[in-house]
């Protein structure tokens, strides 16, 4: 009986797209996935954010939102956006859900 085992994908390298209207990921497995910057925004769990659902204060929608740095923290990415907000952070497992996988 030969036994395959399930690895899930990793993230391997990031960067933001050249327009910073998207975060590329590139998983260990080489896939090469995208996820939107105003799906990231409306994505974030940070508390303010999470406290401003909670308040029907968040918005329902980024036009134009952008990514403008990116730190890595080891488990996950500390993603800005062009909003000011600076709060978020999505570890990595989350950043492949958001993108799919």
């Amino acid at each position: 009986m030969t036994m395959t085992a399930l690895v899930a994908p990793t993230v391997a390298g990031y960067e933001a797209s050249a327009d910073l209207a998207a975060l590329l990921v590139r998983t260990a497995q080489d896939n090469a996935l995208s996820v939107p910057a105003e799906k990231l925004r409306l994505s974030c769990k940070c508390a303010h954010c999470t406290r401003a659902r909670f308040d029907g204060r968040f918005p329902e929608r980024f036009p134009g939102i952008a990514i403008t740095e990116i730190g890595d923290l080891g488990y996950g990415l500390n993603i800005s956006f062009s909003d000011g907000h600076k709060r978020g952070i999505y570890p990595k497992p989350y950043l492949l859900s958001l993108a799919g996988r």
